[in-house]
């Protein structure tokens, strides 16, 4: 076969990466992006223990690329107007999104994936006519939020669209986070507050959110970035320590946005097929949008390359299953994203009417309504120091186990830690 992929982000060259391997290097796999190499848009992004299991049982050796450029936060904290509350057994690793397009794309040239920068395809989303794409078996359209691909076929896919409330910027800052941080502050125009992350290999990433009468009530709206960027750091001086604000790559005269919701009732469309944001988007709150771009690659590459050969007889059906299976896998998940995202657009009423901030944090930790009353007991003891220091140990060594058991680490090396 001869497959091209439309956009270098995680989901395209994942998916080249698995395409070229479960092929045994036979296919011709070409992925197109249209921003030069080392491009990157945010700072850092999430990793979980389920995604590095796939990536390890997909790819060993790119995983151990991966899981080496990754950071551990082993802590989750919430601050209300500087008050901090622990949210106990709380964990997960994160890397500079520059980094991993990096460390995928070497990857990628090293199983021999055509790797194609500063070249854009099919600009107006018609994949029949270029020249690139035209004699392809399969294009996968990976090309992000704004695809071109799947607008011009938006009638086919189905393609529904639906915004966010709150107005949100992804800053990095000079303050070298530890915990995952969620800080909260009130100002006259009302609550404004961020999210914010480490990274080993880039600054920390602090995405600050508010409702719209809060952007407006600040002037946010009509403010220069560069000296809205000053005004946050001086409402965030608690959190950040003093740290400044670092603008995000490429940012313009208007860098605020609002969330955009992407859901498709068909993911495929004759021999081509979308994946990651081009096929949904979850909200940034629960953090898994390259995850669940890296699952999409995953699962396209099982279903054209199913295990024991080295590629379907019959791509219009490993299109349908890849379509059927993960649109199946992300309905539910993309339910808890949108409680997410409406938990956060009521963050002001909830702060009037808590009665103090651990109300308010065990609100935050269930906002996607998984969590039940033994949990809501140990998130009250939690703020007790020596409870909190032993489900540090205990997450530690479930982190531990983990890595065990996928291989990335060996026994000897799990005792020593």
């Amino acid at each position: 076969m001869k497959i091209v992929v439309v956009g270098g982000g995680p989901a395209g060259l994942y998916f080249s990466i698995l395409a070229r391997l479960r092929s045994g290097g036979q296919d011709e796999i070409v992925l197109a992006e249209r921003n030069a190499p080392g491009t990157a848009s945010g700072f850092a992004v999430t990793l979980g223990e389920d995604i590095l299991d796939e990536l390890f049982r997909a790819d060993p050796l790119g995983a151990e690329k991966v899981r080496a450029a990754a950071h551990v936060w082993d802590s989750q904290v919430v601050e209300v107007s500087g008050r901090p509350v622990h949210l106990g057994g709380r964990y997960g690793y994160s890397i500079g999104r520059a980094r991993l397009l990096e460390v995928l794309a070497e990857r990628a040239r090293q199983v021999g994936v055509k790797l194609m920068f500063d070249t854009a395809v099919a600009a107006d989303g018609d994949t029949a006519n270029d020249p690139l794409t035209a004699d392809a078996d399969v294009v996968v359209a990976a090309d992000g939020v704004g695809s071109a691909i799947r607008a011009a076929r938006a009638d086919v896919f189905g393609t529904r669209v639906a915004h966010g409330s709150n107005r949100y910027v992804w800053f990095g800052t000079s303050k070298p986070f530890r915990p995952f941080t969620f800080a909260f502050e009130k100002t006259h125009a009302g609550w404004i507050w961020f999210h914010a992350y480490p990274a080993a290999d880039c600054v920390s990433t602090c995405i600050v959110e508010c409702t719209p009468e809060t952007w407006t009530g600040l002037g946010l709206d009509t403010m220069a970035p560069d000296e809205a960027m000053r005004m946050l750091e001086g409402v965030f001086a608690r959190s950040l320590d003093g740290h400044s604000l670092i603008a995000p790559p490429g940012m313009g005269s208007s860098p605020w946005l609002q969330f955009r919701e992407v859901r498709n009732m068909s993911w495929r469309d004759g021999n081509v097929v979308l994946a990651g944001d081009a096929a949904h988007t979850t909200h940034f709150a629960i953090g898994s949008g390259t995850v669940l771009a890296v699952a999409d690659s995953i699962a396209l590459a099982e279903e054209l390359y199913p295990r024991g050969t080295r590629g379907t007889d019959d791509v219009e059906a490993a299109l349908a299953g890849y379509d059927a299976r993960r649109r199946a896998a992300m309905a539910p998940i993309q339910r808890m994203a949108r409680a997410s995202m409406e938990w956060f657009e009521t963050v002001p009423e909830r702060l009037e009417g808590a009665d103090d901030a651990l109300a308010f944090s065990w609100s935050l930790l269930d906002r996607r309504h998984d969590q039940g009353r033994l949990n809501e007991r140990l998130h009250r003891a939690t703020q007790v120091e020596p409870v909190r220091q032993v489900r540090r140990r205990l997450t530690a060594a479930r982190r531990v186990r983990r890595a065990l058991a996928r291989g990335e680490i060996t026994p000897r090396e799990a005792l020593q830690r």
